[in-house]
């Protein structure tokens, strides 16, 4: 689909509803369909991902200088910790894995050390969340695309669903960004270890996305071609919760 079309069906979406639907199927025959499409938001949704994807699939999001990291970001709320993420905070993080599995030649259980073996990034981006807790840090780590290369990612692999220590927290994105190089698996922030407050000992940090895209305490990913068989089959916990799946910006 050009993006000469898709633009003209955004500006016939704004025309009404009935406009939004016939852009969301135009969506929907050329594969640029979210997980949470349905329900009165779903063409809505399905317009503001189909045309981030035809216009910014490639596109970075702005990385600053050092000198503009925020002297005192703020970190927002989380709930309170369980006694299986405090134990791992009491041994250093040393027993921390992250599993990969799901549509993947060598699924595997990779402890953080194990991550700084391959290749490290470090990036300085905004971390720009809807609520108000956004701030500007270096963020440091592997880059998503290099632990699925290691793992022999399938090429039927559509999705990549990454998961919290805390069950309730689990997101999931679409192969452009997950083979973004800004799409990096964090340790690291601000020339030190990741705090825990910030999300640490691992965030999966997706700077092209607000910030609830960027989950904390990550342990565990999956790949896979569907979404349908995860949770509701929205695509994540925000979805279920009241928020876009694709929260591109």
């Amino acid at each position: 689909m050009t993006r000469r079309r898709m633009i003209a069906a955004a500006v016939a979406a704004g025309a009404g509803v009935s406009a939004a639907g016939i852009a969301a199927r135009l969506a929907r025959r050329y594969g640029l369909v979210p997980p949470d499409s349905g329900g009165v938001y779903g063409p809505g949704e399905t317009l503001t991902y189909a045309t981030q994807r035809l216009m910014t699939t490639h596109s970075t999001a702005r990385e600053f200088s050092r000198n503009m990291i925020s002297k005192a970001p703020f970190a927002n709320e989380i709930p309170p910790l369980k006694e299986e993420f405090k134990r791992h905070q009491a041994g250093g993080f040393k027993d921390w894995k992250l599993t990969i599995d799901g549509m993947v030649e060598h699924p595997a259980s990779l402890s953080l050390a194990d991550l700084k073996t391959l290749p490290t990034r470090s990036q300085v981006t905004e971390l720009a969340c809807e609520e108000g807790w956004s701030y500007i840090a270096e963020w440091i780590g592997t880059p998503l695309f290099e632990v699925l290369h290691a793992a022999g990612m399938l090429p039927q692999a559509r999705y990549v669903v990454y998961r919290s220590i805390d069950r309730d927290w689990w997101e999931s994105i679409d192969m452009a960004d997950a083979m973004h190089p800004q799409t990096l698996l964090t340790y690291g922030m601000n020339d030190d270890d990741l705090p825990v407050r910030f999300g640490g000992p691992l965030r999966l940090r997706l700077p092209r996305q607000l910030g609830y895209k960027s989950l904390k305490f990550v342990d565990s990913i999956t790949v896979t071609d569907s979404m349908k068989r995860f949770g509701k089959g929205l695509g994540s916990s925000s979805p279920e919760g009241g928020y876009a799946w694709y929260a591109g910006i």
